[in-house]
């Protein structure tokens, strides 16, 4: 067996390198404050949407990356040790990104949180019975309090990983790996816990009479695909950047691109049908007007986009192993379906249902007519904002991540399964 020596696989970050991660942080900051001062010319709620477009993207991948590491070391993986740290330099970045959700919070409490949430009227949340029932759940408070458990959690678990695994790296010890494998599962229920009632909370709630067992599930798979398409792209920016060439291979693509193929495309296609289905065999209004809405004006060709663009073209090339193993195409690949995350993510968040619009109308051609004469607000309509939120999230994460991964070895060198990632061999 051929002998890998990865300290000669430059394993550190170069300068030149280095260098792009406080750039990019910079640039997201500017994009985000660019936003607020055209907030007031887009309009209050077109921002707070797409603020919450790019946060929900942005903290959807970091998820990804946490659930990733978790699962590594609760399955006691060998051929990802060496992918592993580009995973934990992504989830790290958990460790600070709640301080981009306290505008969201702040608007809760000192705005007028109705801008983003429908209950955040109150008068409407008293006048409604169905909003009514829900208020205790849904109040101010509450929600709050569950917010910052869900970013506390995240925090520690990712923080913790980080530490013990580059703590590894420094003095070799395997207790390390076995106190990451022995915390594994309880983080990984945590995980799921928090993660599930985020969804819920931060999106299921924009239209609080709607309701899905299933969202949670939906929207987990959105960030295995925006994940997987990351990590794939990462580790290809570093490799053509002279890093990592020995210690992520041929076979650790293709392996990524099974995980992108299978949870990104095929599974996410299996849940979003399963809802769609389970809502449109039901029949039940308080449901069904979440769909309806997105079947209408500029949102048809939105989802159509999503069934083509997200699991039948993606479905068609990654089902075959070359195009998984070539490192031209799987690229290219990841890089659409980043993009098909992006579009999904604000097909969950932007659209309006206009519930008034639902009672009134008799029929779903007289709401097809009102949405294309513009009589009722769907949500509908692209916006310098909808660019610059997700750009500037999307920004601070790479960035973050980059900051995290500069300060360490971006292979995890002592880990005492990296011999086998690195002879790993893809059947």
């Amino acid at each position: 067996m051929k002998t890998i020596d990865v300290t000669n696989d430059n394993v550190q970050m170069s300068k030149s390198v280095a260098k792009v991660g406080p750039l990019l942080v910079g640039i997201g900051l500017a994009s985000l404050g660019l936003s607020a001062g055209l907030a007031s010319s887009a309009g209050w709620t077109t921002f707070w949407k797409s603020y919450l477009v790019g946060w929900m993207a942005a903290v959807g991948i970091a998820l990804g990356a946490l659930f990733f590491v978790l699962l590594q070391h609760m399955t006691r993986a060998g051929w990802s040790v060496s992918t592993r740290r580009l995973a934990e330099g992504i989830s790290k970045n958990l460790s600070w990104m709640w301080i981009l959700f306290f505008p969201i919070l702040g608007l809760i409490w000192f705005g007028d949180g109705s801008l983003l949430y429908q209950w955040g009227d109150l008068e409407l949340m008293e006048r409604d019975h169905l909003l009514h029932a829900k208020a205790g759940y849904l109040s101010p408070t509450f929600w709050s309090v569950r917010a910052v458990f869900y970013l506390a959690v995240w925090a520690i678990i990712s923080s913790l990983y980080y530490h013990w695994s580059t703590e590894q790296d420094r003095d070799g010890d395997v207790a390390w790996t076995h106190k990451m494998q022995q915390w594994a599962p309880l983080c990984m229920v945590l995980f799921a816990f928090t993660q599930s009632y985020a969804a819920i909370d931060w999106m299921m709630t924009l239209q609080p009479k709607w309701f899905s067992t299933m969202y949670p599930v939906y929207f987990w798979t959105c960030t295995m695909c925006g994940f997987f398409s990351l990590i794939i792209l990462l580790a290809r920016y570093l490799q053509r950047t002279g890093h990592i060439k020995q210690s992520i291979t041929t076979d650790h693509y293709h392996d990524l691109g099974k995980l992108l193929f299978a949870f990104g495309v095929v599974f996410w296609a299996y849940i979003a049908f399963s809802q769609y289905m389970l809502i449109w065999y039901a029949n039940m209004p308080v449901e069904t007007n979440w769909y309806i809405v997105r079947q209408l004006g500029g949102w048809g060709p939105v989802s159509l986009l999503l069934l083509f663009g997200h699991f039948v073209a993606p479905f068609v090339f990654l089902i075959t192993r070359w195009t998984k193993r070539w490192r031209l195409t799987l690229p290219i690949i990841a890089t659409w379906l980043l993009l098909m995350f992006f579009v999904d993510i604000y097909w969950l968040v932007m659209p309006v249902v206009p519930e008034e619009a639902i009672v009134e109308a008799t029929s779903y051609n007289q709401l097809a007519t009102w949405a294309a004469d513009g009589e009722i607000e769907i949500g509908y309509g692209w916006s310098i904002l909808n660019f610059t939120c997700l750009f500037g999230m999307i920004a601070l994460l790479c960035g973050g991540t980059l900051i995290n991964l500069r300060s360490c070895n971006l292979v995890a060198t002592a880990d005492p399964r990296l011999d086998e990632a690195l002879h790993f061999e893809n059947a």
